[in-house]
């Protein structure tokens, strides 16, 4: 898909900063819808069915960080979440809920161009080389359906903590500095707490761990980052009186 071509979704409840958002990426030659409230917006977002949402947390009718969990339940959409409040819990509320990015108002229009392209630039297809799932004792990642499986229980994650999850497995026993992660999975050079990186693991860690603080998967290397590393199972296997026979 042609980053121009991209369909975006702008829902905020003030007409001045809508129609100039709306007005702005129609200059960029990107499909735009808008909506008023939370009703009016999941209405649009099925219609549309849109690869990005600019989405404002306080609507007349909805909280976003509500609105998000729900968009991206069944979908892989992208959320930039909108609010005039820059509180790190905020933030990261909005991140719990699986938003991809968080701008605060007032914002320059060219940030938000920057912020909009970064987050299309990830597109969330995989490679030929990808395709295969990754499994690891009880765990099977499927990077095509986009699913996580434990014990064959499917394992609910948010689009972002998928994307974390899968390039630590695919990549096992490397040790990621949170920076390195930030450039890899959010795919740009992340202006905000590095921290966002933590509160996603530590959601991660909730959903595939049978002991979040004891990790088996995930492992933490302190002063450093993360890595994906588990002990392989090896398969025992016993020879028949036959088969040692016949070695001697």
């Amino acid at each position: 898909m042609h980053m121009a071509s991209a369909k975006i979704l702008v829902v905020d409840d003030d007409s001045a900063i809508r129609n100039l958002i709306v007005r702005f990426l129609n200059q960029r030659k990107y499909q735009v819808e808008s909506a008023e409230n939370g009703q009016s917006a999941l209405k649009k977002f099925e219609q549309f069915n849109p690869d990005l949402v600019i989405l404002d947390v306080n609507l007349p009718d909805a909280l976003g960080y509500n609105l998000c969990e729900e968009m991206q339940s069944n979908t892989d959409v992208f959320i930039l979440m909108l609010t005039s409040r820059s509180d790190a819990s905020d933030k990261k509320e909005g991140f719990l809920k699986g938003a991809d990015d968080y701008l605060t108002k007032p914002f320059d229009l060219q940030e938000l161009e920057y912020r909009v392209k970064a987050i299309l630039k990830r597109q969330r297809t995989v490679s030929t080389s990808e395709k295969q799932p990754l499994t690891f004792n009880h765990m099977v990642i499927d990077p095509v359906r986009r699913e996580v499986k434990i014990n064959e229980n499917f394992i609910m994650l948010t689009a972002l903590e998928f994307d974390l999850l899968h390039f630590l497995a695919s990549r096992p026993g490397r040790v990621w500095r949170r920076d390195e992660l930030i450039q890899n999975v959010w795919d740009y050079e992340y202006v905000g707490d590095q921290r966002v990186v933590d509160v996603h693991i530590g959601q991660i860690r909730k959903k595939i761990e049978v002991d979040s603080a004891e990790p088996c998967y995930i492992q933490t290397v302190r002063g450093v980052g993360y890595k994906f590393e588990v002990e392989v199972e090896a398969p025992t296997e016993t020879k028949t009186t036959t088969e040692v026979n016949a070695e001697h």
